[in-house]
């Protein structure tokens, strides 16, 4: 018997026509084919609903007389057929990107670290951004075949659930997960106990649990420490994600980095190359370092076999922003761990020595440029700006020979796109669009697209949007949870027909949410002109420490109440990976006003533009590469302004200046006819231009040959 094996866990009572929908539950495919979503759909639409599109809390729970009227249901069954038929051929293919182009090194394997992944609404195991990129990563690598295994965590608790009090005050709930309901694969033992691995934390041995989740062909294996046999201390060390309590957060990055390491190792799994995504998992390096010593060889062989294996990405654009700890914490924690390398206090802390204003700290993102040779950042600007701030480790380098590249971050078609679009897309595009998503030549075709259709789909998913809102809003009321004032700010006055722009992120302050606010006057004559109506939709999470972050927050929800707007101002809180579908998909403009150059990246326009809405954004990260003049619009102009005050009146007058003038009058411009014509071809110019370039296909298959494989064919 092998060492270890997963339990298998379909154990739905399904009728044999059916039986192969429990097993179709437990791979995440599923999350990017709406076409498999809607068989589940199909069985019972409100049970769908109320699990929140997870299949395996749904086949737990849906009535057997609901089961076996599908099973004599033949339009039903003509779906599920087809619907079996691509999964069966997407796990079976042997002629995927990977394979066709690089099948020399398919005996390799790459192992992809990060803190959190956003794969499904259903498994809140991830914040933000980055952990949306993560999953997009995953999915990606899956569709191109890569020979890839994610690690990350599995955590009890979840990200918190998002309660708006009346007064604008976020709250934060947190619901322990019930993983027997969840898409998690447990992994045991050969004796049926649940497998683990062993991390020393401060002097005390902790057990950690290892679980696995299937993305298309890609393994995630996520870590647990609620396991029996640990203190109830040391079980809540995985519950939530990213603490502000030092202790638990480096407990959490050593059983990430090292225990990840170690798991690898249990499940027989030796990778040719380490991603570290973002420094929270730099202690990888100390664990193979340590592998290393142990069989012989010398600290410094040690280092340069680590670093010629090893990739780090960074996503950070302000050293504020890195993980740091004190260095009476790492005496704490790794006291015991420097004397297996043959390292002096002073020579450990060398690793990742960091030097600050009050002292000097062990960084993580310098532990991690240390042992990696090959670094990026996640735009082009922030490749800039990362060569400029980690100048200091390459003193005898100039800034823009610091070896940092950059890799733009993407995103993961499948996932984000309307099913409707999807179809649009496929009869113009041609049947084989989403294997060259990444060709500009496929989308040069977006032009033979009828306007009429174009447009009518469009207006198909700002009518959802409205609807969904309305819905959840009416939930609300119902169930007696919010204030009357809050039904109106939930968007329930909301016009489909009218412009409508979307700004939802992390509330965190450089991404000035409230600078639309800023003249507040101005803002209600935009939005109150009676015959070129506006609405704004804000939605997003200040993390549960960041006071200021909530107050921003509170800022906005308040002006929002307020009711000199007509109910054109609307704040949905608890956003997640279905409210972000639904916003993405369904806005004309979204809008994007960081404080320039402190967004490394971003992705969510880059989800909006693929489904038709034009960005409106401040010319940071991504978008900096991405506008053309003709495709969205620009804030203020592609410099940075160390005055704060300033650059934010600017910005807040370029704002209104190309609403007032150029977005709303082109929105409502039907001189040709009753569709907005020209509005429509700039639209054409986003997908044309920005679905290609800024696609997950684009980002992968960079990482693949630009690093990935380059480490590879050292060996050769």
């Amino acid at each position: 018997m092998a060492k270890h094996h997963e339990v298998n866990p379909n154990h739905f009572s399904l009728p044999q026509r059916i039986v192969r929908l429990g097993e179709m539950a437990y791979n995440l495919w599923w999350t990017w084919n709406p076409d498999v979503q809607r068989l589940y759909e199909r069985i019972d639409s409100d049970l769908w609903e109320q699990t929140s599109h997870n299949p395996v809390q749904f086949l737990r729970n849906v009535e057997r007389a609901k089961l076996n009227a599908v099973t004599h249901d033949s339009y039903f069954l003509g779906f599920y057929d087809q619907a079996l038929l691509a999964y069966d051929q997407y796990m079976e293919r042997e002629d995927t990107w990977y394979q066709e182009n690089h099948g020399h090194v398919q005996d390799e394997l790459i192992a992809y670290f990060s803190s959190e992944f956003g794969l499904h609404e259903t498994l809140p195991i991830y914040a933000g951004g980055l952990g949306v990129l993560s999953g997009d990563h995953l999915k990606e690598a899956s569709d191109l075949g890569l020979p890839l295994v994610a690690m990350g965590f599995l955590y009890t608790k979840g990200y918190f659930t998002q309660l708006i009090t009346e007064d604008g005050w976020q709250e934060a709930q947190y619901v322990k997960l019930k993983f027997d309901e969840l898409p998690v694969l447990p992994l045991v033992d050969e004796n049926e106990k649940p497998l683990t691995i062993e991390v020393e934390l401060a002097g005390r041995e902790v057990l950690v649990r290892i679980w696995k989740i299937q993305v298309g062909r890609v393994p995630l294996y996520l870590l647990d420490t609620n396991v029996e046999g640990n203190s109830d201390e040391d079980r809540e060390l995985t519950s939530r994600l990213y603490s502000s309590d030092l202790d638990l957060r480096i407990s959490q990055e050593i059983i990430l980095g090292i225990g990840g390491v170690r798991a690898l190792r249990k499940l027989e799994h030796n990778p040719a190359v380490w991603h570290m995504n973002e420094g929270h998992s730099a202690f990888l390096a100390l664990e193979r370092l340590r592998e290393l010593v142990k069989n012989g060889s010398s600290l410094e062989e040690a280092i340069e076999i680590i670093k010629s294996k090893t990739v780090f990405t960074t996503h950070t654009p302000v050293p504020a922003g890195s993980d740091e700890f004190p260095e009476w914490l790492i005496d704490k924690y790794f006291s015991t761990f420097k004397e297996k390398l043959g390292l002096e206090r002073e020579q450990f802390i060398d690793l990742a020595r960091h030097k600050v204003s009050w002292g000097e700290t062990f960084s993580m993102p310098v532990l991690a440029m240390h042992m990696s040779s090959l670094r990026n950042g996640v735009s082009e600007l922030h490749g800039e700006v990362a060569r400029e701030m980690w100048n200091y480790l390459w003193p005898d380098t100039r800034a823009e020979e610091v070896p940092i590249s950059h890799i733009t971050n993407g995103i993961h078609t499948g996932t984000w796109l309307a099913r409707r679009l999807r179809h649009l897309y496929g009869r113009y595009l041609g049947s084989d669009w989403m294997e060259n998503i990444d060709d500009p030549e496929i989308w040069e075709n977006i032009n033979n697209i009828p306007d009429e259709e174009l447009w009518e789909v469009r207006h198909h998913l700002k009518r959802k949007l409205v609807f969904y809102m309305r819905e959840r809003a009416r939930g609300q009321w119902i169930q007696d949870k919010i204030h009357p004032v809050q039904v109106i700010a939930s968007g329930t006055l909301l016009d489909p027909y009218a412009l409508t722009i979307g700004f939802a992120r992390r509330f965190a302050t450089y991404k000035r949410a409230d600078l639309i606010l800023r003249d507040f006057t101005r803002l209600l004559n935009i939005i109150n002109q009676p015959d070129m109506p506006v609405q704004i939709i804000f939605a997003g999470k200040a993390h549960p420490a960041d006071k200021p972050g909530k107050l921003l927050i509170q800022n906005v929800y308040r002006k929002v109440k307020m009711a000199e707007s007509g109910g054109r101002l609307v704040f949905l809180e608890d956003y997640d990976m279905n409210l972000a579908r639904y916003l993405v998909q369904g806005v004309d403009v979204w809008l994007n006003t960081p404080r320039r150059p402190n967004e490394a990246s971003g992705t969510s326009g880059q989800k909006a533009a693929i489904n038709g809405a034009l960005n409106f954004s401040v010319l940071d990260g991504w978008w900096r590469e991405g506008f053309n003049g003709n495709n969205g619009w620009a804030i203020g102009i592609d410099e940075s302004n160390k005055d704060y005050n300033l650059q934010d009146e600017m910005d807040a007058e370029s704002l209104y200046d190309t609403l007032e003038n150029e977005i709303i009058p082109l929105f409502y411009d039907r001189t040709t006819g009753d569709l907005p014509v020209e509005w429509i071809a700039r639209m054409k110019e986003s997908i044309r231009t920005l679905a290609p370039e800024f696609s997950m296909r684009r980002m992968v298959k960079s990482y693949a040959e630009d690093m990935y494989f380059q480490l590879m064919d050292r060996d050769n």
